[in-house]
């Protein structure tokens, strides 16, 4: 499965989303301007996509909600090891109130992985972040087992940019 993202003004993607009305895009607005995400087994409508390949997921990517995109540069000597983490993770995200799905998201041209979270909306993600399931998930975080203290694994420090996706009316 691959993950296509690109962005543009809300207008512009809206009137893509609408041209490709039978593939799974999903439009999304952050304070920043808007974004398409498209998961398909095949190839992007996308003219100059971010690509993505998808390692892990649960759930599917619905057009509601609130979208966090964990994004996280990692050196090449860094993936396996990166991967493999999330490859055996726990798995308790999916079962946290106002889950509706995330990819692991390997980058086909970048060294940036994307974390993509959905949810229902911006408390429930807050609620995640404060959960059992969070500090679990990220309990070797400064520890000696952490990935944060593996040298070579991190190309660049970690960002969050976060979406809404808008109900039309």
């Amino acid at each position: 499965m691959n993950v296509y993202i690109t962005n543009g003004t809300y207008d512009f993607l809206k009137t893509i989303q609408a041209k490709h009305a039978a593939e799974t895009i999903v439009l999304m607005e952050g304070t920043e301007g808007a974004a398409l995400v498209h998961e398909t087994n095949g190839k992007s409508v996308f003219e100059s996509p971010r690509r993505y390949e998808v390692v892990d997921g649960a759930g599917i990517i619905e057009e509601r909600g609130y979208v966090v995109l964990n994004n996280i540069p990692v050196t090449d000597e860094g993936r396996p090891l990166f991967e493999h983490r999330f490859k055996n993770r726990a798995g308790a995200i999916e079962n946290e109130p106002g889950f509706i799905s995330m990819r692991v998201l390997r980058p086909l041209d970048s060294d940036t992985y994307v974390i993509f979270a959905q949810w229902e909306d911006v408390k429930a993600f807050e609620n995640w972040k404060t959960s059992d399931a969070f500090n679990h998930a990220h309990k070797k975080r400064g520890t000696e087992e952490g990935l944060d203290k593996r040298p070579n694994i991190f190309s660049g420090p970690s960002y969050l940019t976060a979406y809404t996706i808008p109900i039309e009316e």
